[in-house]
């Protein structure tokens, strides 16, 4: 039966609407769905999504706590910043490619870039509530699966000022999922270490950070630091780090409050900065021994942030502002001025941090030659032996006929040896 041929016509083509295009495609929106074993799991990003909101709303000076509740399957989160333009609920969470976050008037440094996250969550909700307090008034939308359920009237309200938005992750799209307090409680305190000041209350928890990245460093080494962690700040950079008494880097490295999991320029600006500064300092040493055993945490403000995905795990930026200074000069500059000034301030760290140096650039060389008495004498090593009589057809020799009629003899001292050598078929046998 000949194959039938599939027709490629004008009816092939499709539009999707904005939610119809989430909901077929919501990989490109919240990464791998899972079902909330992973940190990276669809379900946290869409909390996430939400309290990047709020997050922007208190960089901008708006706001300082923001509470968020989960029972069973429904999320629900409130912060108290601006509240959404009441005119605009509607658009702000329906309406693809809408927000206040394109240019630098209403959010300068923002985590939300592409007016796609809270669309994303609408979309994959079987219910989204939004509601909006602004200036004593009160707008609240409510959604099913993107679409419109109750679009109420503007009302008088003595609420504070804010935004809330309640939502039950879709159980067609989202299988079986659970939600894991470890990865919410992580992602809270990334937050908090970031932000200063702020205040998450998430059920019966409270998130709070005194000292920002110098606390998250605490919180999450294993074992005490070398040193004591040196922690410094400058206009949109924030950076902490100490050696730690294991092998390799560790990194922690955030975007406008977004954990990079991945890193991207920001973390490799750092990495070559913080070893150039140390090995000027110095004057000797090489940057993979001053880096063994690192662990750092590094956090820039960029205007305009591009990143490898919408999930944002990643940050593809070259500079910190559109036509400004490169992301490598601006991370090298600081760190030239701030460690290099806490270098000459401290010599009882510089004096750990110097030995723990000289360790590493010790093991290294040891392992080095090591490796090289092992290369060596791998090549010395010789496989011919003496005692060997080879055949002269082998087993992979494919153009003999003869080449399965092949053996080796096995035989224990010289004199059985010598006793098959004179017997065997030079051709076919070997012997040793």
């Amino acid at each position: 039966m000949a194959e039938q041929k599939v027709q490629y016509t004008e009816d092939n083509i499709r539009s999707l609407d904005w939610k119809e295009h989430i909901r077929l495609r919501p990989g490109m929106y919240i990464g791998k769905l899972g079902d909330g074993k992973s940190a990276d799991d669809g379900i946290y990003i869409l909390v996430k999504e939400v309290v990047d909101n709020c997050i922007d709303e208190f960089v901008m000076g708006n706001g300082r706590k923001v509470v968020v509740k989960i029972k069973e399957d429904s999320v629900s989160i409130r912060d108290w910043g601006r509240g959404i333009p009441l005119g605009k609920v509607v658009d702000v969470v329906s309406k693809m490619n809408t927000g206040g976050k394109y240019d630098s008037k209403a959010f300068k440094k923002s985590v939300g870039l592409n007016g796609v996250g809270t669309k994303a969550v609408n979309a994959l909700s079987s219910y989204f509530k939004v509601q909006s307090f602004r200036e004593g008034e009160e707008k609240t939308v409510e959604f099913e699966r993107g679409n419109i359920l109750n679009d109420h009237d503007l009302v008088k309200t003595d609420k504070e000022n804010g935004t809330y938005v309640k939502f039950v992750p879709d159980a067609e799209v989202f299988k079986a999922y659970h939600y894991r307090n470890q990865y919410l409680d992580k992602l809270f305190w990334n937050y908090c270490y970031l932000n200063r000041g702020l205040t998450i209350e998430f059920n019966s928890k409270r998130f709070h950070s005194k000292h920002g990245l110098r606390d998250l460093l605490e919180n999450n080494m294993d074992g005490d630091p070398l040193y004591p962690i040196i922690h410094l700040e400058g206009e949109d950079i924030e950076v902490a780090f100490t050696h730690a008494r294991s092998y390799g880097e560790d990194y922690y490295s955030f975007v406008n409050g977004q954990h990079t999991t991945q890193g991207g320029t920001h973390q490799s600006a750092f990495r070559e900065a913080i070893a150039k500064v140390i090995k000027d300092f110095f004057g000797k040493y090489d940057p993979v021994d001053i880096r063994q055993s690192i662990v750092a945490a590094v956090a820039v403000k960029v205007m305009e942030p591009v990143f490898e995905s919408q999930t944002k795990t990643k940050l593809g930026s070259l500079e910190v502002e559109p036509g400004g200074k490169s992301m490598r000069g601006f991370v090298m500059d600081f760190l030239k001025d701030k460690l290099d000034n806490y270098l000459h301030k401290h010599p009882e760290v510089t004096e750990v941090l110097e030995n723990k140096i000289k360790q590493a650039e010790k093991e290294r060389k040891e392992l080095s030659g090591i490796r090289k008495l092992a290369r060596d004498r791998a090549k010395k090593s010789n496989l011919h032996n003496k005692k060997l009589r080879d055949c002269r057809i082998h087993f992979n020799d494919l153009k003999h006929d003869r080449r399965e009629d092949t053996s080796i003899f096995i035989t224990e001292g010289d004199s059985a040896s010598g006793s098959i050598t004179k017997s065997r078929d030079v051709y076919q046998s070997g012997s040793i």
